[in-house]
């Protein structure tokens, strides 16, 4: 690490006062590297915005801010794990089924709306990001939806639900064409599962290098 970061981590608050020696330098302590320690650790699992808030708190000697930041924080990655469960449940039924065959002529964009109880505006927002390929009638140039994306529009309903971005369920539909089914929601759930665990592992981390490091505070 270079020595402009460390000042630039003490000028943001990671740092307790530091004191300065009579030629101008900062001198750092044992008390300044397991901050470091914390605030580094606390960084892979609240960000690095997170983190430094944590520690511009507990170097204020604001505690309570301190630890409702850090419980938002575990809030927020556990409505996250149930968002997924409740994902998964939806998807696997839907994705790794064929598409229900539609008795009859396509959906217009307004029976599709209808079926999924959308706004049909929707529906033509999710055909704008990609996440929906409807064929047009040649006469009329309304749009169809064949049993294919009305599958699709039914997978998207589930994950916008579950705080999807239109992004990144066009990532998931399109991958699962790729994959040709199963396969692409495996791989997105696992991820996703991997992210999640990997998360909690760092709030471990960083919450044990936290308390070393306010232990050493009380000890000050």
């Amino acid at each position: 690490m270079s020595a402009q970061a460390i000042r630039n981590y003490d000028d943001a608050g990671v740092f307790p006062p530091t004191e300065r020696s009579e030629s101008g330098y900062r001198r750092y302590t044992a008390l300044h590297a397991q901050a470091l320690r914390a605030f580094l650790a606390l960084r892979r699992g609240h960000g690095h915005q997170g983190a430094s808030r944590i520690m511009l708190a507990i170097n204020r000697g604001d505690s309570e801010t301190a630890y409702r930041l850090i419980d938002t924080a575990h809030e927020t990655l556990g409505a996250e794990r149930h968002t997924r469960a409740d994902v998964a449940a939806a998807l696997d039924s839907l994705s790794s089924a064929p598409p229900s065959p539609i008795v009859g002529r396509p959906l217009t964009v307004g029976e599709l709306a209808r079926r999924l109880d959308l706004h049909p505006a929707t529906l033509r927002t999710w055909e704008t990001e990609r996440i929906l390929h409807p064929d047009r009638d040649p006469a009329t140039g309304y749009r169809r939806y064949d049993a294919a994306n009305v599958r699709d529009a039914e997978i998207a309903r589930q994950l916008r639900r579950g705080g999807y971005p239109l992004h990144r369920v066009a990532q998931f539909v399109e991958s699962l064409h790729t994959a040709g089914g199963a396969d692409a929601l495996h791989t997105f759930l696992d991820s996703w599962q991997s992210r999640l665990t990997e998360r909690s592992r760092h709030f471990l981390t960083g919450a044990g290098q936290l308390d070393r490091y306010l232990t050493m505070l009380d000890a000050a």
